[in-house]
């Protein structure tokens, strides 16, 4: 086994990913409760007790909601950097066990090479980050990479090295704006929020980042974070239909359904 991810559940209701290595598995964000974390690994074939980690992008609720339940798994440890952790520790009901980091640190988890980058999202110090495993050159390990990227209302430049530096790609492609600017159940300053320069990336600032990124070596490209609202998959496709196309037969492409999550997918 290279690397092995699976996306637990993606969207407002809940994000949670499963990444797996052959010594570690770890959680990218943990926004359900761990009952229903449980029952998500359970259908993936682990268990919440497996879990040797949770690295987690920011403090808010469809992210970290989890985080509460896992005092009753001591050995996971939590990694964050300072700001979210105290953010996430002051609803909690006891103390987690963090690990925290330094935003823009690159560090070592078991055989899990990790770099964190701050991104603009209305939290207090959110990041995305990158996963890498094994060695260039190593003929039974060779390298293996992915980029993780949700929850950001622009693109910085220090992020684009970070998604042509991986083979897999996770980039949230949150709203449309014709569906947002239509949506009669979010106030006005909501809707302000959310297309504002720190809430989240439309579907076409989603393209124009992938398009000013995409490189050869991509292997596959998940969309995810997806408004049940405010976006559909047909307004996902059609955005991206002429990208996907010029990339051709050698980068898969995933849209993660709201709320939903995917198969396991390895490389």
């Amino acid at each position: 086994m290279g690397m092995r991810l699976q996306i637990l559940g993606s969207g407002s209701s809940g994000n949670a990913a499963l990444l797996q290595t052959e010594r570690t598995r770890v959680l990218i964000d943990a926004g359900f409760s761990c009952r229903r974390l449980n029952e998500l690994l359970r259908a993936a074939g682990t268990r919440l007790d497996d879990i040797d980690a949770v690295f987690l992008t920011h403090e808010h609720g469809d992210h970290a909601a989890g985080i509460d339940g896992f005092r009753r798994h001591p050995r996971t440890e939590i990694y964050a950097n300072a700001a979210t952790a105290r953010a996430v520790q002051q609803k909690a009901g006891r103390e987690a066990t963090w690990k925290l980091f330094e935003t823009g640190a690159t560090f070592r988890f078991r055989d899990l090479e990790i770099t964190s980058f701050s991104v603009p999202h209305d939290a207090q110090e959110p990041v995305g980050f990158t996963f890498a495993h094994g060695e260039d050159g190593d003929l039974f390990t060779p390298r293996r990479s992915l980029a993780w990227l949700t929850d950001l209302g622009h693109v910085p430049a220090h992020v684009y090295p970070h998604l042509r530096a991986c083979e897999v790609v996770v980039v949230e492609s949150n709203h449309c704006p014709v569906l947002l600017e239509a949506d009669h159940r979010r106030p006005w300053s909501t809707k302000q929020r959310i297309s504002g320069r720190h809430g989240h990336l439309s579907n076409q600032a989603a393209r124009e980042l992938l398009e000013a990124t995409a490189h050869a070596g991509w292997r596959r490209v998940f969309l995810t974070h997806l408004s049940r609202d405010c976006n559909s998959l047909a307004a996902v496709e059609h955005t991206f239909a002429g990208l996907r196309e010029r990339l051709g037969a050698t980068c898969g492409w995933e849209i993660v359904a709201p709320g939903g999550g995917t198969a396991a997918w390895e490389w």
